[in-house]
């Protein structure tokens, strides 16, 4: 759950005391962009990837960015340092804002609202190393835009909730036979040592923590490529990897109930997780207190 103080349109305040208007496009259209930070020992991890997404997810929309990358900074430290520092994960949300009268096409100089919040970092269970998770899949149902990373979820949530049904971490999603990615996270595919990542579409946010695979995966000289994985490469991969800012990277060991190659995380996977918490501090930004 969220921390008891919250950043809102400029100001660090009590949650209680936060309060959006009803008026907001936020509310009314999802008319918005979202991004979220893991947060380690009072460091931003990936700091200025998160927020050129940001950036380029407001762009999209034509919206412009609020804020300097120091605004940002000086925000998010005192956000975070304000609710005790040490390891958070952080929201933050930048709607359209309020105006008078709800309308579909967005008027002209409405001022934005900026929202940011932090709770505690999620731990992953460490049977959840050690074992991996469990995952499903489904045909990806969402709009033709999921390289931005909108406020509008529906389609998200509706494909987690099918994990969620069958006991299941992750749904991975196909679309014209072909994988995209999962309902909160990239997905990475491990056939003979190398690791295949769906290349940058529309269909695909892209990730920062995705991006964090292939570095690593080069420091480590593992082989990396990106291009089409279709879902017959899925079924039979030897591992599939999973990242995302909140939750790490993790190993799916089951899919639809089958066991992914061994049935247990494979070495592609403890490599790189070795490697991603090695250089969590070499790849986070010092916020500010």
């Amino acid at each position: 759950m969220p921390m008891p103080l919250v950043w809102l349109d400029g100001r660090l305040m009590p949650l209680a005391e936060a309060r959006i208007s009803p008026l907001d496009r936020g509310f009314l259209f999802g008319d918005g962009a979202y991004e979220v930070l893991p947060v380690y020992g009072g460091r931003a991890y990936r700091f200025d990837q998160h927020m050129q997404r940001l950036d380029r997810s407001l762009g999209e929309i034509r919206m412009k960015p609020p804020l300097g990358r120091d605004e940002w900074l000086r925000a998010f430290g005192a956000l975070v340092h304000g609710n005790g520092g040490g390891d958070q994960l952080l929201y933050v949300q930048v709607t359209r804002g309020v105006e008078p009268e709800r309308n579909h096409v967005p008027q002209p100089g409405t001022r934005p609202t900026i929202f940011a919040s932090v709770q505690k970092l999620p731990v992953i269970p460490a049977e959840a190393i050690e074992n991996g998770v469990a995952g499903v899949t489904a045909e990806d149902i969402r709009w033709a835009r999921c390289d931005i990373k909108s406020t509008s979820l529906l389609g998200n949530v509706l494909l987690r909730w099918l994990a969620a049904d069958a006991g299941a971490t992750e749904t991975i999603l196909r679309r014209g036979g072909f994988v995209t990615e999962g309902s909160a996270s990239s997905v990475h595919v491990v056939k003979g040592g190398v690791v295949v990542t769906p290349p940058q579409t529309n269909a695909i946010l892209p990730g920062t923590t995705r991006g964090v695979i292939f570095e690593l995966a080069g420091r480590e000289g593992i082989p990396c490529e990106r291009r089409a994985v279709n879902e017959g490469e899925l079924g039979t991969a030897d591992e599939v990897l999973i990242a995302s800012a909140g939750g790490g990277i993790r190993a799916i060991t089951t899919l639809d109930g089958r066991p992914v190659g061994s049935g247990t995380p494979g070495p592609v996977y403890r490599r790189i997780y070795a490697a991603f918490l090695a250089t969590r501090q070499e790849f986070s930004t010092e916020l500010p207190a």
